[in-house]
């Protein structure tokens, strides 16, 4: 569907929404709601790479989805967190990996992006950054987190047997617990951007870092076709190269409906079904969403529209 820019479009994470249970839909809708006006906001007064710099701090904040407040843990109970960002404008990009001490793992990949030549900074040295630069740093994981945790070390070594965390990680992948966030905007200047942040997946092996971090494959931006962000699997994510894969075809003249429709098939053709979204806004105004997931939750803020619209599943939106 084509609106008039500016243009925000995020999403709270492909997966297994209508598991959920209405309590937690109700909350995602009213943190998406807020994150699509804030980034909206953000572009009244700067363009699209504030838009998404805003729109995913307020998805960290929640601590409703899989991302900054509300990141889950990895074998060890730690928090690791990944988080990527890209100007269409000038294509300059940075991703941060396995982050573990900064509140909002998107601020710094913005200040990566700004302040270094470098485009993928990981682990102890992202959060050394961090603290040079007086980012606010978060003091552990809600008890949600915690309890769900040892819920699921227990199963792992329930008969004594520690491989057993594979087949956990399998029950997780089914169910789809992915929950990255991310945005695309479109500013009234015609500057796409794209962002995109995540905790990672379930009792992952410390070190792992996916594809919210790396630039084309969790998210990617370029003025001359679009911006696209991703949720799911990582892995495939990354070896696929979904969001440089999307605008890419953008460039050649698939509108964001088309080549978001073609990529997901793509991924189910190699991949299987049940393991990525993306959603993306073209140049000129189109913009949409695709997965293979039972839904993917997203809202879209634009010139033309009164409030954000917002859904979950296959409703015509965007």
């Amino acid at each position: 569907m084509i609106y008039n820019r500016p243009i925000i479009l995020v999403h709270g994470g492909a997966g297994a929404w209508k598991t959920r249970g209405s309590e937690i839909i109700e909350e995602a809708t009213k943190v998406l709601k807020d994150s699509a006006l804030e980034g909206f906001k953000a572009m009244q007064t700067g363009s699209a790479i504030e838009a998404v710099t805003t729109a995913v701090k307020v998805l960290e904040d929640s601590g409703i989805f899989n991302a900054g407040m509300g990141s889950i843990l990895n074998m060890l109970g730690e928090i690791e967190m990944d988080a990527g960002i890209m100007d269409g404008k000038t294509l300059k990009a940075a991703g941060v990996g396995a982050v573990k001490r900064v509140k909002n793992p998107i601020i710094l990949a913005r200040k990566v992006m700004e302040l270094t030549d470098h485009v993928l900074l990981v682990g102890e040295g992202a959060d050394i950054f961090a603290r040079s630069l007086n980012l606010p740093l978060r003091k552990g994981a809600p008890m949600r987190i915690i309890r769900r945790y040892h819920e699921l070390m227990e199963i792992i070594y329930r008969g004594k047997n520690p491989t057993r965390w594979r087949n956990v990680l399998k029950i997780m992948n089914l169910i789809g617990l992915y929950d990255t966030v991310g945005a695309v905007a479109l500013d009234s200047s015609g500057n796409v951007a794209a962002s995109a942040s995540t905790g990672g997946i379930w009792l992952k092996m410390p070190g792992r870092v996916g594809d919210s971090s790396i630039v084309g494959a969790g998210f990617y931006a370029d003025n001359r076709a679009g911006a696209a962000s991703a949720s799911g699997v990582g892995e495939i994510i990354v070896m696929l190269m979904v969001c440089r894969y999307v605008v890419d075809l953008m460039s050649q003249g698939f509108d964001a409906a088309k080549a978001t429709k073609k990529v997901i098939e793509l991924v189910t053709k190699i991949k299987g079904s049940n393991n990525v979204g993306v959603i993306a806004i073209d140049i000129h105004g189109n913009a949409a969403v695709a997965f293979n997931t039972e839904g993917m939750a997203r809202a879209i803020m634009a010139k033309n529209l009164k409030e954000p619209k917002i859904a979950f599943f296959n409703e015509a939106i965007p």
